[in-house]
């Protein structure tokens, strides 16, 4: 039975529109939206101030907390899970109270914004800037983080006077660029893995679910005192000389 030229047209036309439909369907099950959740642990004994050493006494070697980085198509939202207002750390013999700052950190790819909201002695600041560009370097190295395959890139931050970081992330193209927690949003893909200074930091993730986003799981922050990264330096430095003038200590988280 021969097939006219009309009817071939239309049933190619048929074939192209089962073809859209089908890619529709499996970009449809696998949004460019969800949350990846990740475990930072940090070594506070590397983190005592020169002259405390004795603190390894009283303070436990590792501390450990939980963030979330909900994201869309061209947003992100960095911030705590809360599990307890205070969380109790021992070491030895003795318990100590440690805080969990509720610090976040938002960023949109599109216009290039990054607001972050920060809790330092009692106040809130919400600190308003552009993504500063990272002079990565790619190693060859590939490692393997909740399924999918990551690459290597690490580079030196000298941004902060006397505290040179060494830093390390893996990242993953299957994933949107331009995402990851903290400030390491800058790399060709998201950023499952961050490693500072060969184990003093280190950010895993855990958890990565491929969702929608629940209604106001990624909010720009808005409250705070509005403050310019240079200002909030500034007062921080200030009110850590003061702490260490009269003897106190502050552990950066």
């Amino acid at each position: 039975m021969k097939i006219s030229n009309l009817m071939k047209k239309i049933l190619l036309l048929a074939g192209i529109l089962v073809s859209l439909t089908a890619v529709s369907i499996v970009f449809a099950q696998s949004p460019a939206t969800g949350v990846i959740e990740y475990e930072v642990k940090i070594n506070l004994h590397r983190t005592l101030p020169p002259g405390r050493e004795e603190m390894k006494a009283v303070l436990p070697e590792f501390r450990t907390s939980k963030q979330q980085l909900f994201f869309n198509e061209s947003e992100s939202l960095y911030k705590p899970i809360i599990e307890d207002e205070d969380e109790e750390q021992e070491g030895g013999g003795v318990r100590i109270m440690v805080r969990q700052p509720n610090n976040e950190v938002y960023f949109n790819q599109t216009s290039g914004k990054n607001i972050a909201k920060e809790e330092f002695f009692g106040k809130t600041y919400l600190i308003e800037d552009s993504a500063k560009i990272v002079a990565w370097k790619f190693g060859s190295e590939i490692k393997t983080i909740q399924g999918y395959e990551c690459q290597q890139a690490y580079y030196t931050d000298e941004s902060i006077p006397n505290r040179k970081q060494e830093v390390t992330a893996w990242y993953t193209a299957k994933l949107r660029p331009s995402l990851g927690p903290e400030r390491f949003f800058t790399l060709p893909g998201a950023v499952l893995a961050v490693d500072i200074n060969n184990g003093e930091r280190v950010t895993v993730a855990k958890k990565i679910q491929l969702r929608e986003l629940k209604k106001n799981e990624l909010k720009v922050p808005t409250s705070g005192e509005k403050i310019s990264r240079a200002e909030f330096i500034k007062v921080r430095d200030e009110q850590l000389k003061k702490m260490n003038a009269s003897g106190g200590m502050i552990i950066r988280n």
